[in-house]
Formats: C-alpha cells, structure tokens, sequence
C-alpha cells in the first residue's frame, strides 16, 4: 500500500451513480412541484441546468455539487408563495425516496477498503441524515467512521472544512487522506485541503473535464484497491 490511511468519499456520483439515481426522479420532481404547469417546469429545469427530454443533468448543472440550500434557492424564484426552509424540507423527503443506484458493489468494495486497514468516510453536500439513510439502505452506514453532510457544522465543498473535519476525527494526517469525488467541487476541496484528489467518472463530469484537477482519474471507486497497490509511497 501507498501512503494513503483513509479515503473520504462523494457520495452521489461516487458511491451512487448520478444520473441512474436522480436522472428519471427529479423530472418526476420537478413536474410536481410545477403542479403540473409545463412552462413553469421548464422554468424550473432550466434553472436547474436539467434536461427534460433527455432526463438528466447537463454536465455544468450546480445541482451536481450543490447543497440542497442552494438548489432551493435556485427554484424559489419560479415558485411563488414558496420559502426556503419549506422547499428545502421537502426536497429533503423527496431525496430519500429515490431509489439510489449503487456505482459499484458497495459492501464489497468499502469491506475490502476497510479490511486493509483504511479509514472510511462520508462528505457529502446533502443533508448528514439523509446520507446515513440511504447508506444504511445499502448496508454499508456501519464501514465509515465519519459522515458529514452540509448541515454538520463543518461547511460545505469545495470549502475544505468537512475533509479536515474527517481527517481530525480519524487522526490522520490530511497528507495521508485520499478524497474521491466526481465533481471540480469534490477536487477542489481536496486540493485546499491538503490531500490527494482522486476523481471518478460515475457523475456527470468527464475525464477531460476531471483530469486537470486530479491526482488519478478511475472508471469507479472499484479501482481504488488496484490504484493504491501501485501508487509510490510519498515522501
């Protein structure tokens, strides 16, 4: 193994596959809350960088890495009568109905991470709770020793506040720490972090887009046992 103790984990994109998970379900959303009003669901996808026809996120769409705060905001505007804390709410109880698409074999790949000996963690821009929902759905809540959702008390990515959060709560240096992730936001608060940035390609980003800002680009986290195997030791 490589100098690497603990990897932090994305979760949609990462440990979930995007557009499998929230491709067909947030049109089902938006239609919805548009009450059925096709000009305003167009409004709302728009503003989303959501295509309707196709059913999934365009590759620059802020709802990728965005915090459920800031996707709210983005739809108050074309919903009137609507607040905040209301609509986040509801997005919130609406996330937890979706049905997650796992990218890999979850309980194998994070049981072999863990076997080896690594550090396992969650930072994600959803909620904490949801996150731990939909892990515990897939059986693999209990492989971390950290989650960390937007509203934890240690900010949101691309700020680097819930990797260092991670790395504090494991004991491992951020040097020693590998955040994958899918999105520029994901690699980002890697780099103002301290630590390796590992990109994967099971969000909407591509690997042209990805590979400026990573240390590795992988097909899927699958590839992290094999990545880390032959990874040199730094420094």
């Amino acid at each position: 193994m490589a100098d690497i103790e603990a990897i932090l984990f994305d979760k949609d994109g990462t440990l979930f596959d995007f557009e499998a998970t929230w491709g067909a379900w947030a049109r089902a959303l938006l239609i919805r809350l548009a009450e059925g009003d096709q000009p305003r669901t167009e409004r709302l996808a728009e503003a989303l960088g959501y295509d309707l026809a196709a059913g999934c996120f365009h590759r620059h769409s802020p709802v990728i890495a965005g915090t459920v705060s800031e996707v709210a905001a983005l739809m108050l505007p074309h919903l009137p009568g609507r607040t905040a804390p209301d609509l986040v709410a509801e997005l919130e109880a609406a996330a937890l109905e979706a049905p997650q698409v796992p990218a890999v074999d979850l309980p194998r790949c994070l049981g072999d991470l863990c076997t080896s000996g690594l550090r396992l963690g969650v930072a994600t821009n959803d909620s904490e709770a949801s996150a731990r929902l939909q892990l515990q759905r897939e059986g693999v809540e209990a492989l971390f020793d950290f989650i960390v959702g937007y509203d934890s008390g240690h900010g949101a990515k691309p700020e680097p506040g819930p990797l260092l959060a991670f790395a504090a709560a494991v004991g491992v240096a951020p040097d020693r720490v590998a955040m994958v992730g899918d999105s520029l936001h994901d690699l980002a608060a890697a780099r103002a972090a301290g630590m390796t940035a590992v990109a994967v390609l099971t969000g909407p980003a591509t690997r042209e887009v990805l590979s400026p800002a990573a240390d590795v680009v992988l097909e899927t986290i699958d590839g992290l046992a094999e990545w880390l195997a032959l990874a040199p030791a730094r420094g």
